[in-house]
């Protein structure tokens, strides 16, 4: 196990920002940046041997603070959307900034995490080499109470995982709903479509949405509807079904209501690739996963190495409760006491079939 310190590049302001690899004994790596805590590369063996970067992402320094896409950053105080760009706590309530179609919050913005240098430590463990970022976002920040200490830990083991451990803790009532948004693609970063990769997702319903897609408030059976991957199915065989939901959206960009939930981390998804037999399963303590497949990804998003991708290039597990849940009374909250831990972990494995 080892863990590398580099330089990436600087900031205007001559800061350094830096890189940070993991490395296990299988050859398996996995890399950071200090800025926005981002999630850079996962370079994993195909059947054959060879070494294949599985995640999309950027790695020019002015291009992570434009992020197209929000490829590998870690999203907070809250991911997704709220509806309406408002919440109520304690009878007060908060106005966000309406980036979505003007009217809704999308992933906190446009004051994003990712554009700020994050405090990183590192080291190995017993458990695996790991890196954490720390930042304090304080009391007003992105329009939501109280000052947060949060930090997001990445662990690469040698069983060829990668945990992300989120915490956080407020002197206020606030809200945390924290995911990372890695795109995936079993064949390569590069090499284009993702559709034909198998997806199977532990999930019997999930929360329909509206055009915005803000969810309504009920939850749905996937039996009978192309939301169903109950049983494992490649993505592209239901994305252009005539269905409202996937209209709405321009494909899949949905939470689903995950099966067997207790708070412990257990399988949530996995996905497949025929073509590199590589095979990433992923596991939560949470009770929702938005699977979203790049809709909308424009051609010119510029990536590693010169690679422009484009939509459904790859794929998104964002483990996280579910969205706009600060509205439905019903559903588990994102609202985090003063005081008490925001804690949840969710781990993406890989392994070859």
């Amino acid at each position: 196990m080892a863990v590398k310190e580099s330089i990436l590049g600087k900031l205007q302001d001559g800061t350094e920002v830096k890189r940070y690899t993991l490395v296990n004994g299988n050859g398996t790596e996995a890399s950071f940046t200090d800025l926005g805590g981002i999630w850079l590369t996962m370079v994993v063996k195909d059947k054959e041997g060879n070494r294949r970067d599985v995640v999309l992402g950027v790695d020019d320094v002015d291009m992570l603070l434009r992020n197209p896409g929000h490829m590998g950053e870690p999203v907070g105080r809250n991911a997704n959307r709220i509806g309406k760009a408002s919440f109520e706590i304690n009878g007060k309530v908060y106005e966000l900034n309406k980036n979505d179609k003007g009217v809704n919050s999308l992933h906190s913005g446009p004051d994003y995490w990712r554009t700020r240098v994050w405090e990183a430590s590192y080291d190995n463990t017993g458990l695996g080499s790991y890196v954490m970022f720390s930042i304090i976002s304080p009391d007003g920040d992105q329009g939501f109470p109280g000052e947060a200490r949060v930090s997001v830990t990445y662990t690469l083991s040698e069983d060829d995982s990668l945990s992300i451990h989120y915490q956080g803790v407020c002197d206020r009532d606030t809200v945390f709903n924290m995911t990372n948004h890695a795109y995936f693609n079993l064949a390569g970063y590069e090499s284009g479509d993702a559709t034909d990769q198998i997806v199977w997702i532990n999930a019997s319903n999930f929360t329909p949405a509206n055009a915005e897609s803000i969810p309504y408030g009920d939850i749905a059976s996937v039996q009978g509807t192309p939301m169903d991957f109950t049983s494992p199915k490649p993505i592209k065989r239901d994305i252009g079904t005539d269905f409202d939901q996937l209209k709405f959206a321009g494909g899949f960009d949905h939470n689903f209501v995950l099966d067997d939930y207790d708070g412990t981390v257990r399988l949530a998804a996995t996905a497949y690739s025929d073509k590199t037999g590589i095979k990433m399963s992923v596991y939560t303590d949470l009770e929702g996963l938005q699977f979203y497949t790049a809709n909308s990804m424009a051609s010119d998003y510029e990536g590693k190495n010169g690679v422009h991708f484009g939509p459904r290039h790859g794929y998104c597990f964002e483990t996280q409760h579910y969205p706009d849940c600060l509205h439905k009374k019903d559903w588990p909250t994102s609202i985090v006491r003063a005081g008490e831990e925001y804690d949840t972990t969710t781990v993406y494995k890989w392994e070859v079939n």
